[in-house]
């Protein structure tokens, strides 16, 4: 399980190793405030798709043959969990609610979350039957994900807000130098390789 969770969290980290989930990763990432509030969320959103996406392939698409799906099916249920989510900050936490603003739709359409169902099904299905003790195995994986999107989302917001107040030429504000800065991140991380 420690494997599973580090090697999801360093060595194939969804934005770093597989530059899936960019969008969120350089929208939300020029505050930390708004970087952590995401950083639960897509944690959130990430162990819960994790747990329901298996639970319906196995016991929804496998047994039904429509295993052809679950793309569609993982969409679905991604878009139903972040409806939820949305609708947990709303009430709890309105001030995050509005920092977050179009981000928080985003996580419906961020493609890591969807990676991290389609990689658990992957993983740990075989032959049309899961393999043994791959419904833990794949909440870890999503654990993991989402921990590793968070460490993406703090060392990103983290060099923004230095960048804020550094002497960059106007030509290389904001965008062009996050892409320059994910870029060398990505480069770095090509070490845990």
């Amino acid at each position: 399980m420690i494997a599973v969770f580090f090697a999801i969290v360093f060595v194939n980290n969804f934005v770093f190793a597989k530059s899936i989930g960019l969008c969120p990763y350089l929208g939300v990432s020029k505050k930390f405030s708004s970087a952590v509030g995401m950083a639960l969320a897509v944690i959130f959103v990430m162990v819960m798709t994790s747990a329901v996406t298996w639970i319906v392939y196995a016991y929804v698409l496998i047994p039904l043959h429509i295993e052809y799906l679950y793309i569609i099916a993982f969409i679905l249920l991604i878009a139903a969990l972040v409806q939820l989510v949305e609708m947990m900050l709303e009430k709890t936490s309105p001030a995050l609610y509005h920092a977050l603003g179009i981000y928080l739709p985003l996580i419906t359409t961020n493609c890591a979350v969807l990676g991290i169902a389609v990689l658990n099904k992957d993983m740990f299905f075989s032959g049309g039957a899961p393999s043994p003790g791959s419904f833990i195995k794949s909440i870890v994986n999503g654990l993991g994900g989402g921990v590793g999107f968070a460490m993406a989302l703090f060392l990103m917001s983290a060099i923004r807000e230095r960048l804020e107040v550094s002497d960059i030429p106007e030509a290389m504000k904001e965008i062009p130098i996050a892409f320059i800065t994910a870029a060398l991140i990505s480069i770095a991380f090509m070490g845990f390789l």
